[in-house]
């Protein structure tokens, strides 16, 4: 390979690295890392609980920073769960309220149904998460 080519692709390879990391700094926008959150031990019905059912608010949700989780309840008794971490720059979602989840460093919004984008510059929904339900707890899985 010549040493063009070669600076070439070095350049690419630096760049590409760049745009990984982007706005996925250390605290994430949103006060937490991007390492990986281990989950707590499940039982017979799933995974470990989240939350309780009560505390999700019909037409809203909650963000769980610590999981990177965000879970909403669209209407009475529907709970969904997606990645709280925002599409566009990987910051961390910061608030759920009036049908969106907010993101507080550009602005981008998802609805609370299927986390379909709402406002830019967020380029596609919120990858949805596993949950259950059962007995008054939302758990993972």
């Amino acid at each position: 390979m010549n040493a063009r080519r070669r600076t070439v692709l070095a350049a690419g390879a630096a760049g590409a690295a760049a745009l990984a990391t982007g706005c996925g700094s250390s605290d994430g926008g949103g006060g937490e890392d991007a390492s990986p959150v281990p989950s707590a031990p499940g039982d017979a019905t799933g995974g470990a609980e989240l939350a309780r059912t009560k505390d999700i608010p019909v037409g809203g949700g909650t963000v769980f920073k610590e999981r990177k989780i965000v879970v909403t309840q669209p209407t009475e008794g529907d709970f969904k769960a997606f990645s709280a971490v925002c599409t566009h720059a990987s910051c961390l979602v910061s608030t759920v309220s009036d049908g969106t989840i907010n993101c507080p460093c550009h602005g981008s919004r998802y609805s609370i149904t299927d986390a379909a984008v709402e406002a830019g510059p967020a380029p596609r929904p919120l990858p949805a998460e596993q949950i259950s339900v059962s007995d008054g707890a939302i758990r993972l899985g």
